[in-house]
């Protein structure tokens, strides 16, 4: 009883264990392309017609061989369904019975030997897909509004009918959906010291167009999509805010210039003392130093044009 009790524990644990590796593989099977012959349908056509002319052939002579009407004349109607007509840059999946059977990839006017597949058409051409303008927070919690133009084609067409539900709505949710994943990735501008030295949406186009095309790819990719360029189409900050980092861009823009006009004055303002030193034109003390150096900087830093004192007398 016991022998018979660690028999069947064994068993079990075993019929549990392929059951469950039974039921991974499965999860992990993908339906790709399988490549499926087809005739000219011209040579279809002219086998079809020798079928055609064999069963009137048995219908006018009447002969003892006019049983056969029964199995060839269904089968004459029956293959008018083999015949189609593949345009370039297209495919058709073939089921039998739901069973995928094949995809048939070669354009023109083709013939199937089995007529009762079904035939779904799918385009292999390229297509664009521009996102609905989405409300996103960058890196540093900024809402802005952004979209993006997508490029993409079916390149197997097994997986775009079988392995998702729509491929077409697919592609536009998960396209979204990498789009949102990398704007919350990188700030809107380099404003703050911390985003010094790194990417910027607004000034990084080219990195940000190469990240968004591999992950939007990596997302289509199971559904046999493949994604030939992803770049942005609008980038704003949005409305409650706009006018916000406008002005903040503008004071950002105006210190930056004020810096180099600083700058720039101060090492004009050395070069006026070295040369006057140099060449002994005259001898100036501290304090008339200062003095000049004060005069010099609110001349050359000054936003509007200034009206110079002159002086006719002594320098004391």
């Amino acid at each position: 009883m016991i022998l018979y009790r660690y028999i069947y524990n064994i068993l079990f644990t075993l019929r549990i264990e392929y059951n469950m590796s039974d039921e991974v593989i499965r999860k992990e099977e993908i339906i790709q392309d399988i490549e499926k012959g087809s005739l000219n349908g011209f040579v279809g056509l002219a086998l079809h017609l020798v079928l055609g002319l064999f069963n009137l052939v048995i219908l006018i002579s009447g002969s003892s061989a006019g049983a056969l009407i029964i199995i060839t004349g269904p089968m004459w109607m029956i293959y008018t369904n083999s015949y189609m007509i593949i345009q370039p840059n297209e495919a058709k999946a073939l089921q039998f019975f739901g069973k995928y059977s094949g995809t048939v990839r070669v354009e023109g006017f083709r013939f199937l030997i089995n007529p009762l597949y079904q035939k779904t058409a799918i385009s292999l051409r390229i297509r664009n897909f521009e996102s609905n303008k989405l409300k996103v927070n960058d890196v540093n919690a900024n809402p802005v509004e952004i979209a993006a133009v997508v490029v993409w084609r079916v390149f197997d067409a097994a997986e775009a009918l079988f392995e998702v539900d729509n491929y077409n709505n697919y592609v536009q949710i998960q396209s979204e959906a990498a789009l949102r994943a990398m704007a919350t990735k990188y700030p809107y501008d380099i404003i703050e010291d911390k985003d010094i030295g790194g990417i910027a949406l607004s000034s990084h186009q080219e990195e940000i167009a190469m990240e968004l095309q591999s992950s939007v790819e990596a997302r289509l990719k199971r559904a046999g999509i493949e994604v030939l360029e992803a770049r942005i189409s609008h980038l704003a900050y949005s409305q409650e805010i706009a006018q916000a980092m406008l002005r903040r861009q503008q004071a950002s823009a105006v210190v930056a210039a004020r810096s180099e006009i600083v700058k720039g004055a101060v090492g004009m303002v050395e070069l006026a003392l070295e040369q006057l030193s140099e060449k002994n034109i005259i001898e100036l003390d501290e304090e008339k130093k200062a003095s000049m150096v004060s005069n010099l900087l609110v001349v050359l830093c000054s936003e509007t044009d200034t009206t110079p004192v002159v002086n006719t007398g002594t320098l004391y």
